[in-house]
């Protein structure tokens, strides 16, 4: 076995779950997701051969998971021109309230889920990055930006979030 899969068996088993997550939250159908968690991990395993420990493997694993599914995303935007929305957009978009006020934690998941697919690709790297409870500066590393350039952006996902969950407004 080569030092590439000893390092891809390692990543694979730390960060799976998370990928899987990734792959989730990037693409709503179920057999899209499972063909771009495919995607994810052959890029992951192909790059682990470039890899150099000149930053930490979750780092590493991340920056080609999230480049991956932004990709993807990128992709399936210009079959489907139109279908993701900027944080004002979104916000623009308001239509009312939700008439059920008490959702069980699946369905508030289900709900985040959903506007986490409408958002722009680096919105929802942030926003991710941010859910798999990597700090700023780690996202900063993944995603190219500044640590406060980040820090001001999740704010604003988080609060435009907030703000449609307390109306019940998601689209």
């Amino acid at each position: 076995m080569s030092a590439q899969d000893d390092l891809y068996i390692e990543a694979a088993q730390l960060y799976g779950a998370s990928l899987k997550r990734l792959a989730r939250a990037y693409e709503a159908d179920p057999e899209k997701q499972h063909d771009l968690l495919q995607e994810i991990h052959f890029a992951i395993w192909r790059s682990l051969e470039r890899y150099e420990a000149r930053c930490a493997l979750r780092t590493w694993v991340y920056r080609v998971a999230h480049n991956t599914a932004a990709s993807h995303v990128i992709r399936q935007r210009r079959a489907r021109p139109g279908s993701l929305l900027s944080l004002e957009e979104i916000d623009a978009a308001a239509d009312g309230t939700d008439p059920i006020r008490r959702m069980d934690e699946r369905a508030a998941l289900e709900r985040l889920y959903k506007m986490i697919h409408r958002l722009k690709p680096l919105d929802r790297n942030l926003m991710l990055l941010y859910l798999e409870d990597l700090d700023a500066p780690s996202i900063a590393e993944i995603t190219g930006l500044s640590p406060g350039a980040v820090r001001v952006q999740i704010h604003r996902i988080k609060s435009l979030i907030t703000r449609r969950f307390q109306t019940g407004n998601i689209t």
